[in-house]
Protein backbone atom coordinates (compact mmCIF):
# COMPACT_ATOMS: atom_id res chain seq x y z
CA UNK A 1 0.00 0.00 0.00
CA UNK A 2 1.03 3.47 -0.73
CA UNK A 3 -0.46 6.05 1.69
CA UNK A 4 0.08 9.66 3.01
CA UNK A 5 0.45 10.24 6.74
CA UNK A 6 -0.62 13.73 8.29
CA UNK A 7 1.40 13.72 11.81
CA UNK A 8 1.08 15.97 14.42
CA UNK A 9 4.60 17.37 15.28
CA UNK A 10 5.30 19.11 18.05
CA UNK A 11 8.88 20.05 19.73
CA UNK A 12 7.52 20.29 23.33
CA UNK A 13 4.66 21.89 25.34
CA UNK A 14 5.98 24.92 25.23
CA UNK A 15 5.73 25.71 21.36
CA UNK A 16 3.00 25.13 19.08
CA UNK A 17 2.28 22.51 17.23
CA UNK A 18 1.34 21.52 13.36
CA UNK A 19 0.23 18.83 10.97
CA UNK A 20 3.16 17.65 8.76
CA UNK A 21 2.79 15.38 5.30
CA UNK A 22 4.83 12.25 4.79
CA UNK A 23 4.45 9.83 2.36
CA UNK A 24 5.18 5.86 2.63
CA UNK A 25 4.95 3.42 0.24
CA UNK A 26 5.16 -0.70 -0.18
CA UNK A 27 3.41 -0.91 3.29
CA UNK A 28 2.29 -4.24 3.97
CA UNK A 29 -1.39 -5.21 4.79
CA UNK A 30 0.33 -7.82 7.33
CA UNK A 31 2.38 -5.00 9.26
CA UNK A 32 0.89 -3.64 12.69
CA UNK A 33 0.67 0.49 12.64
CA UNK A 34 3.53 0.95 14.78
CA UNK A 35 5.86 -1.32 12.07
CA UNK A 36 4.76 1.29 9.26
CA UNK A 37 5.39 4.11 11.70
CA UNK A 38 8.85 2.06 11.97
CA UNK A 39 9.36 2.07 8.17
CA UNK A 40 8.37 6.16 8.28
CA UNK A 41 10.91 6.98 11.04
CA UNK A 42 13.77 4.79 9.47
CA UNK A 43 13.58 7.21 6.18
CA UNK A 44 13.54 10.08 7.96
CA UNK A 45 16.48 8.90 10.21
CA UNK A 46 18.14 8.24 6.59
CA UNK A 47 17.45 11.24 5.10
CA UNK A 48 18.54 13.51 7.91
CA UNK A 49 15.16 14.12 9.13
CA UNK A 50 14.13 14.26 12.92
CA UNK A 51 12.11 10.34 13.91
CA UNK A 52 8.49 11.01 14.61
CA UNK A 53 8.04 10.72 18.52
CA UNK A 54 5.71 7.99 19.56
CA UNK A 55 5.44 5.67 22.56
CA UNK A 56 5.96 2.05 22.49
CA UNK A 57 6.88 -0.80 24.70
CA UNK A 58 5.35 -4.49 25.01
CA UNK A 59 3.50 -4.52 21.35
CA UNK A 60 1.68 -6.90 22.94
CA UNK A 61 -1.60 -5.08 23.97
CA UNK A 62 -0.47 -5.47 27.93
CA UNK A 63 1.31 -1.99 29.15
CA UNK A 64 -1.10 0.33 27.49
CA UNK A 65 2.19 3.01 25.89
CA UNK A 66 1.00 2.64 22.30
CA UNK A 67 -1.39 5.47 22.55
CA UNK A 68 -2.32 7.38 18.79
CA UNK A 69 -5.08 8.98 17.93
CA UNK A 70 -6.35 7.80 14.02
CA UNK A 71 -8.21 9.41 11.80
CA UNK A 72 -10.40 10.79 14.46
CA UNK A 73 -10.54 7.43 16.91
CA UNK A 74 -8.66 6.43 20.21
CA UNK A 75 -6.10 3.10 18.88
CA UNK A 76 -7.49 4.04 15.26
CA UNK A 77 -10.83 2.30 13.36
CA UNK A 78 -10.41 -1.51 15.21
CA UNK A 79 -11.85 -2.14 18.32
CA UNK A 80 -10.71 -4.52 21.38
CA UNK A 81 -7.55 -3.52 20.54
CA UNK A 82 -4.66 -0.84 21.25
CA UNK A 83 -2.34 0.55 18.35
CA UNK A 84 0.34 -1.77 18.00
CA UNK A 85 -2.54 -4.47 17.86
CA UNK A 86 -3.69 -2.37 14.66
CA UNK A 87 -3.28 -3.89 11.58
CA UNK A 88 -3.06 -1.76 8.33
CA UNK A 89 -5.44 -4.45 6.69
CA UNK A 90 -7.78 -2.24 8.48
CA UNK A 91 -6.75 1.07 5.59
CA UNK A 92 -6.72 0.71 1.78
CA UNK A 93 -4.07 2.07 -0.74
CA UNK A 94 -3.99 5.74 -1.11
CA UNK A 95 -5.44 6.34 2.12
CA UNK A 96 -4.61 9.51 4.37
CA UNK A 97 -4.16 8.84 7.54
CA UNK A 98 -4.16 11.35 10.13
CA UNK A 99 -2.36 10.76 13.42
CA UNK A 100 -2.75 12.91 16.42
CA UNK A 101 -1.44 12.63 20.11
CA UNK A 102 -4.12 12.37 22.83
CA UNK A 103 -5.53 15.55 23.31
CA UNK A 104 -6.44 16.36 27.27
CA UNK A 105 -5.61 19.19 29.49
CA UNK A 106 -4.28 16.42 31.99
CA UNK A 107 -2.12 14.94 28.95
CA UNK A 108 0.08 17.61 27.98
CA UNK A 109 2.37 16.70 25.21
CA UNK A 110 5.95 15.70 25.68
CA UNK A 111 6.88 15.72 21.71
CA UNK A 112 5.33 14.60 18.69
CA UNK A 113 2.48 11.74 20.39
CA UNK A 114 4.07 11.20 23.06
CA UNK A 115 2.00 12.86 25.79
CA UNK A 116 2.96 12.73 29.86
CA UNK A 117 0.37 10.17 31.37
CA UNK A 118 1.86 10.95 34.93
CA UNK A 119 -1.10 12.05 35.87
CA UNK A 120 -2.73 8.52 35.99
CA UNK A 121 0.17 7.30 38.02
CA UNK A 122 -0.68 10.03 40.95
CA UNK A 123 -4.28 8.72 40.92
CA UNK A 124 -2.99 5.67 41.49
CA UNK A 125 -0.84 6.66 44.50
CA UNK A 126 -3.67 8.39 46.14
CA UNK A 127 -5.40 4.92 46.97
CA UNK A 128 -5.06 2.54 44.68
CA UNK A 129 -3.90 -0.32 46.57
CA UNK A 130 -4.25 -2.12 49.80
CA UNK A 131 -2.63 -2.69 52.81
CA UNK A 132 -2.01 -6.27 53.70
CA UNK A 133 0.63 -7.48 56.18
CA UNK A 134 2.14 -10.12 54.35
CA UNK A 135 4.88 -10.59 56.92
CA UNK A 136 4.39 -14.49 57.16
CA UNK A 137 1.00 -13.92 58.23
CA UNK A 138 -0.76 -14.30 54.76
CA UNK A 139 -3.88 -16.07 54.49
CA UNK A 140 -4.83 -19.61 52.68
CA UNK A 141 -5.78 -18.20 48.59
CA UNK A 142 -9.48 -19.90 49.62
CA UNK A 143 -9.84 -18.81 53.42
CA UNK A 144 -11.96 -15.99 52.44
CA UNK A 145 -15.06 -17.03 50.22
CA UNK A 146 -15.68 -14.90 47.30
CA UNK A 147 -18.76 -15.29 44.79
CA UNK A 148 -17.58 -15.68 41.47
CA UNK A 149 -19.44 -13.24 39.71
CA UNK A 150 -17.70 -10.56 42.26
CA UNK A 151 -14.20 -12.13 41.31
CA UNK A 152 -15.22 -11.74 37.52
CA UNK A 153 -16.26 -8.45 37.67
CA UNK A 154 -12.96 -7.47 39.43
CA UNK A 155 -10.93 -9.16 37.20
CA UNK A 156 -12.68 -7.26 34.02
CA UNK A 157 -11.91 -4.35 35.90
CA UNK A 158 -8.20 -4.96 36.91
CA UNK A 159 -7.74 -5.47 32.74
CA UNK A 160 -7.54 -1.46 32.87
CA UNK A 161 -4.21 -0.81 31.42
CA UNK A 162 -4.37 3.00 31.97
CA UNK A 163 -3.41 3.83 28.39
CA UNK A 164 -5.73 6.98 28.59
CA UNK A 165 -8.28 5.69 25.04
CA UNK A 166 -10.80 6.83 27.90
CA UNK A 167 -9.82 10.19 28.55
CA UNK A 168 -9.28 10.90 24.65
CA UNK A 169 -12.11 9.72 23.57
CA UNK A 170 -14.19 11.93 26.31
CA UNK A 171 -15.62 15.44 24.58
CA UNK A 172 -14.66 16.49 28.50
CA UNK A 173 -11.07 14.42 28.57
CA UNK A 174 -12.87 12.92 32.18
CA UNK A 175 -10.79 9.77 33.38
CA UNK A 176 -13.89 8.72 35.14
CA UNK A 177 -13.90 4.79 33.08
CA UNK A 178 -10.16 4.97 34.17
CA UNK A 179 -10.53 5.68 38.20
CA UNK A 180 -13.93 3.74 37.98
CA UNK A 181 -12.34 0.68 37.24
CA UNK A 182 -9.41 0.97 39.69
CA UNK A 183 -12.38 1.69 42.58
CA UNK A 184 -14.39 -1.55 40.75
CA UNK A 185 -11.35 -3.79 41.14
CA UNK A 186 -10.93 -3.12 44.87
CA UNK A 187 -14.90 -1.95 45.83
CA UNK A 188 -15.75 -6.16 44.86
CA UNK A 189 -13.43 -8.31 46.96
CA UNK A 190 -12.70 -8.25 50.65
CA UNK A 191 -9.31 -7.47 50.63
CA UNK A 192 -10.60 -3.59 49.02
CA UNK A 193 -12.61 -3.04 51.87
CA UNK A 194 -10.48 -1.83 54.42
CA UNK A 195 -9.61 1.42 52.84
CA UNK A 196 -12.81 1.41 50.64
CA UNK A 197 -13.75 5.03 51.77
CA UNK A 198 -10.54 7.04 52.00
CA UNK A 199 -9.91 4.92 49.02
CA UNK A 200 -12.32 6.78 46.59
CA UNK A 201 -12.26 10.16 48.12
CA UNK A 202 -9.15 10.49 47.36
CA UNK A 203 -8.59 9.12 43.88
CA UNK A 204 -11.60 11.34 43.17
CA UNK A 205 -9.99 14.24 44.77
CA UNK A 206 -6.91 13.70 42.73
CA UNK A 207 -8.41 13.34 39.43
CA UNK A 208 -10.22 16.43 39.70
CA UNK A 209 -7.22 18.17 40.75
CA UNK A 210 -4.85 16.87 37.86
CA UNK A 211 -7.38 18.57 35.74
CA UNK A 212 -9.95 15.89 34.05
CA UNK A 213 -13.52 16.57 32.86
CA UNK A 214 -16.15 15.28 34.31
CA UNK A 215 -18.51 12.48 33.17
CA UNK A 216 -21.67 12.96 31.26
CA UNK A 217 -22.60 9.34 30.32
CA UNK A 218 -22.04 9.75 26.47
CA UNK A 219 -20.49 6.03 26.59
CA UNK A 220 -17.42 6.94 24.26
CA UNK A 221 -14.88 5.89 26.44
CA UNK A 222 -16.49 2.27 26.68
CA UNK A 223 -16.64 2.41 22.96
CA UNK A 224 -12.97 2.85 22.55
CA UNK A 225 -11.47 1.47 25.55
CA UNK A 226 -9.33 -1.72 24.10
CA UNK A 227 -9.89 -3.61 26.91
CA UNK A 228 -13.53 -2.91 26.42
CA UNK A 229 -14.04 -1.48 30.64
CA UNK A 230 -17.83 -1.65 31.49
CA UNK A 231 -19.14 1.98 32.25
CA UNK A 232 -20.62 0.34 35.08
CA UNK A 233 -17.85 0.72 36.85
CA UNK A 234 -18.61 4.22 36.78
CA UNK A 235 -21.18 3.89 38.51
CA UNK A 236 -20.22 1.47 40.59
CA UNK A 237 -17.39 4.33 41.64
CA UNK A 238 -20.48 6.73 42.16
CA UNK A 239 -22.19 4.47 44.76
CA UNK A 240 -18.78 4.21 46.75
CA UNK A 241 -18.03 8.01 46.37
CA UNK A 242 -22.13 8.16 48.37
CA UNK A 243 -21.49 5.51 50.57
CA UNK A 244 -17.53 7.08 51.64
CA UNK A 245 -19.39 10.98 51.70
CA UNK A 246 -22.23 9.41 54.35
Amino acid sequence: MNLTLKIWRQKNSQVEGQMVEYKVTDISEHMSFLEMMDVLNEQLVNKGEEPVAFDHDCREGICGMCSMFINGEAHGPDRGVTTCQLHMRMFNDGDTIYIEPWRAKAFPVIKDLVVDRTAFERIQQAGGYISVNTSGNTQDANAIPIAKEDADLSMDAATCIGCGACVATCKNASAMLFVGAKVSQYALLPQGQVEAAERVSNMIKQMDEEGFGNCTNTGACEVECPKGISLENIARMNREFMKASI
